[in-house]
């Protein structure tokens, strides 16, 4: 039995129908599903850390953070501040399921990304999401960092890995926890795959938010003391400092 339609009797294309915004429900203004006025409120992220993307007041800066403890990866990458209605969209693609809020983010990003490229940004070898636990996965019914990493891999034509990183331990959720917290939760919750080839790559790391960066830390350190050229993190958003 097929499940498809033939190719001459396609039932849905997507580049030749109207787009509606996901955000607003009115006709969206080009090929993706976000109109204009939509895209222009979403929160993004001007003045920012040079290394870490944490918003900043004044552009060009790196934070007290940054210079105090310099981190392992060398860039983040971040088109928004994790803020209304960002956050909203990203807790629904998540925690609820809906993946074309998902991949529409993911092409926005894979649109930053091209820009940052083309300003001098180094391209990476590869693309390696963030790797979820065994048990969360099966709740969840997905890995929210692997399919930003399809889709942002497919716009850019960067290969995705999802086999070099393996998370060995099921720890707490991070979410309430301050920056030393995390750091404690991650010990030894990653370890790399026996097949791991990473010697001389420069490797990105795809995730949706970062926050204290403390995943994206354990991480990079493990990748660099594995042979790894460099490692930056790509994420849709940046959360502020508390209290900011």
């Amino acid at each position: 039995m097929r499940c498809q339609p033939d190719g001459d009797n396609q039932v849905y294309i997507w580049t030749k129908n109207n787009q509606f915004c996901l955000l607003c429900d009115e006709p969206a203004d080009g090929a993706q599903p976000l109109c204009h006025p939509c895209e222009l409120e979403l929160p993004w992220l001007d003045a920012q850390c040079r290394v870490c993307a944490l918003p900043l007041p004044v552009a060009g800066q790196v934070c007290g953070a940054c210079l105090k403890r310099p981190p392992t990866y060398a860039r983040v990458i971040a088109p928004w501040r994790y803020d209304f209605p960002l956050d909203s969209l990203v807790t629904r693609f998540k925690h609820q399921g809906k993946w074309p809020l998902g991949r529409l983010l993911a092409e926005r990003l894979a649109e930053h990304l091209r820009q940052a490229f083309a300003h001098g940004l180094p391209r990476p070898h590869a693309l390696l999401p963030v790797p979820l636990a065994n048990v969360r996965l099966r709740q969840r019914g997905f890995n929210q960092a692997a399919l930003l990493a399809r889709w942002v891999g497919k716009e850019l034509r960067l290969p995705v890995d999802e086999r070099t990183l393996l998370r060995t331990q099921d720890t707490p959720a991070q979410q309430g926890l301050d920056a030393a917290a995390r750091r404690r939760n991650l010990r030894h919750a990653f370890v790399l795959a026996p097949s791991a080839e990473v010697r001389g790559r420069h490797l990105a790391l795809l995730d949706d938010v970062l926050t204290t960066g403390a995943t994206a830390e354990a991480l990079a350190r493990l990748l660099l003391r594995a042979g790894a050229a460099r490692v930056d993190v790509y994420c849709l958003a940046r959360t502020p400092k508390p209290g900011d």
